[in-house]
């Protein structure tokens, strides 16, 4: 395999690897390191971003918050600041999980316990993820 070739077949793997998605407030991106980060759309800061070692920690993260929960909750995980308004958001907009925002003032999210929007796997919810 010649030099050039090696070089396009690396870029097309980490073109694989990682993968953006917007919501309407928040995006989640899984990266080429393994880890899921979730975002504040137009933002660049890390202020506005929390990195999640994979996709099943944030999964986990979810799971041990109460069936309505609000930005004090998220807080109570050792998540900060704005963070945890933006962990809300993102887990009542991603297809992974069974919530939606209850409030906006204050912001509150509840579990709605029927059916799941989507997966459980990292796999599986990036494979629901359009293709580019």
């Amino acid at each position: 395999m010649s030099r050039s070739d090696a070089a396009e077949l690396q870029d097309a793997v980490g073109d694989a690897l990682t993968e953006r998605t917007e919501f309407f407030r928040t995006a989640g991106e899984y990266r080429e390191d393994g880890t899921y980060e979730v975002s504040r759309c137009g933002a660049d800061s890390a202020g506005n971003a929390k990195v999640f070692r994979d996709f099943e920690e944030l999964r986990r993260l979810y799971d041990r918050l109460p069936d309505e929960f609000d930005a004090d909750a998220v807080g109570r995980t050792g998540i900060t600041g704005s963070r945890r308004h933006m962990i809300v958001r993102h887990v009542a907009e991603h297809s992974a999980f069974d919530c939606e925002i209850a409030s906006r003032k204050p912001l509150r999210a509840e579990k709605t316990g029927g059916e799941s929007k989507g997966t459980t796997s990292a796999d599986d919810a990036t494979a629901e993820l359009p293709a580019d």
